[in-house]
């Protein structure tokens, strides 16, 4: 897998830890998107709240390319704020966002005909995908 991302992320203060942020929060919201799923019992007790049964990402989990770079302004940033610098942790969750859209795109390919509209439950388990290409399978458009 590989992710590309250009942030701007105005004048930044530290570039490496900007950089960490940015992985970091993009990881977080792949996780978010992908396995971090909540399962509770017909008491309503989570049942998913342990390393071992909540699961989420690891070093396994992160692109193998991963390539962030920094948006470089011409004009000088806003004097508002320290530096002109601007958010680095939260916007980048929110990207995770074109995994589960590529998800969608790779389950739509084994139709047989493109299907107006993949159903894929959040997270984006291996079992959600798997009964989302089941029913790509069944259904045409």
């Amino acid at each position: 897998l590989r992710v590309d991302i250009l942030h701007d992320a105005g004048q930044s203060l530290n570039p490496l830890i900007d950089r960490g942020q940015i992985e970091g929060g993009f990881v977080q919201g792949l996780g978010w998107l992908t396995c971090e799923e909540l399962c509770w019992n017909d008491d309503g007790r989570l049942l998913t709240d342990a390393p071992s049964t909540y699961k989420i990402p690891t070093v396994g989990e992160v692109p193998e390319a991963f390539h962030v770079e920094f948006f470089q302004r011409s004009e000088p940033t806003s004097t508002t704020v320290i530096r002109g610098s601007k958010a680095v942790g939260e916007p980048p969750f929110m990207l995770a966002l074109s995994v589960r859209e590529a998800l969608r795109d790779a389950i739509a390919a084994f139709a047989d005909t493109p299907p107006q509209r993949v159903d894929l439950a959040s997270p984006a388990t291996p079992e959600a995908i798997h009964r989302a290409i089941g029913q790509v399978r069944k259904v045409a458009p």
